[in-house]
């Protein structure tokens, strides 16, 4: 039952990484983004990967480090606003790209945990999200057909982590990352901090360990903050 592993490097080689796979990175922003596996992915070099995430990092941080280096051919997104180097791959057709609203992006993702292959939802009825999907009418109102989403491999961050996988998130980083460790056919989670059975209270579990595959804990996160807002400090 312990999953621990070392690091990330080793995670993703027990996982079977290899070209061409698909994953799914969790997060919000840079929040609760799983960095460490990022820069694992980076020094593995694996390529044509497709990634589904909420966004694609920023240019020198996150997912735009495997972008930087062309090892992502796909993205399916939400948002991909803070990555310069995203928009000139989209715009030279070197990168694939399936822009999905915030909301369906999380429900497809939860369907694929859940076993439920597809939904319907009103979101995108009657614009181009729309475009080659099925759409029914329920009670009066149209609803298109979104199809569930699934990874070979999640990569997950989490506060606190035991060594049999039960996650806890905190507050933003509980963004897509529990959704995601249940939609991975192999789910790794970086921890800030990693514990022993039993020291989680179990109301407390996001994520049941059922769902995490490897986990390990990670040291010095950066934290990085995409727009730092602050106020004036108040002069008397």
């Amino acid at each position: 039952m312990n999953k621990v592993v070392q690091d990330a490097k080793e995670a993703l080689l027990k996982a079977g990484i290899r070209d061409g796979m698909t994953l799914m990175s969790g997060g919000f922003g840079l929040c609760g983004i799983p960095e460490h596996s990022i820069a694992a992915l980076v020094e593995l070099g694996v390529r044509n990967l497709t990634v589904i995430s909420n966004n694609c990092g920023v240019d020198d941080f996150g997912l735009g480090l495997l972008l930087q280096r062309k090892q992502i051919c796909k993205m399916v997104s939400s948002y991909v606003g803070e990555n310069a180097e995203f928009e000139r791959q989209f715009l030279s057709n070197e990168l694939e790209v399936e822009m999905v609203p915030q909301g369906t992006l999380a429900e497809r993702i939860r369907a694929g945990g859940a076993g439920i292959p597809a939904f319907f939802t009103p979101t995108g009825v009657g614009t181009v999200v729309q475009e080659g999907k099925e759409v029914r009418e329920f009670d009066g109102r149209r609803y298109v057909m979104e199809r569930a989403l699934r990874a070979d491999i999640s990569i997950v961050k989490a506060a606190v982590g035991d060594t049999i996988g039960n996650l806890v998130y905190r507050k933003t980083a509980r963004n897509f990352n529990p959704m995601m460790a249940a939609a991975g056919r192999i789910t790794i989670a970086e921890v800030e901090r990693l514990v022993q059975p039993g020291e989680i209270e179990p109301d407390h579990v996001h994520t049941p360990g059922v769902y995490v595959t490897y986990i390990f804990q990670g040291r010095n996160f950066q934290k990085r903050i995409e727009q730092r807002t602050t106020r004036p400090r108040a002069t008397s």
